[in-house]
């Protein structure tokens, strides 16, 4: 992503600073000639709106400081993600 390497540590070292979330994804993509990433979370449906903006937020910084680059955060209920085992998905095309 970017020039640089993500590896599934990475995403494993964020989700152990956040609790509240169940499982994530981080999904590769692009916009125009930019390599993007979002990092797709499961967190619990008594989860107040206030809180998962904060979270949103924190899980961005985490984001950032594991991995060196930006990323958006997207929050999702729980059974929401695929159950593949997959950890970083790459949705880039170059077409």
């Amino acid at each position: 992503v970017k020039g640089m390497f993500v590896h599934p540590a990475q995403i494993a070292a964020v989700l152990k600073r956040h609790p509240e979330v169940a499982k994530a994804r981080l999904v590769v993509g692009r916009a125009g000639e930019k390599d993007t990433m979002t990092l797709h979370c499961e967190v619990g449906a008594h989860t107040a709106l206030s809180q998962e903006e904060a979270l949103a937020e924190a899980l961005a910084r985490s984001l950032h400081d594991l991995t060196k680059m930006k990323g958006e955060v997207e929050l999702h209920a729980p059974g929401a993600l695929a159950n593949d085992g997959k950890v970083i998905e790459d949705a880039r095309s170059y077409e």
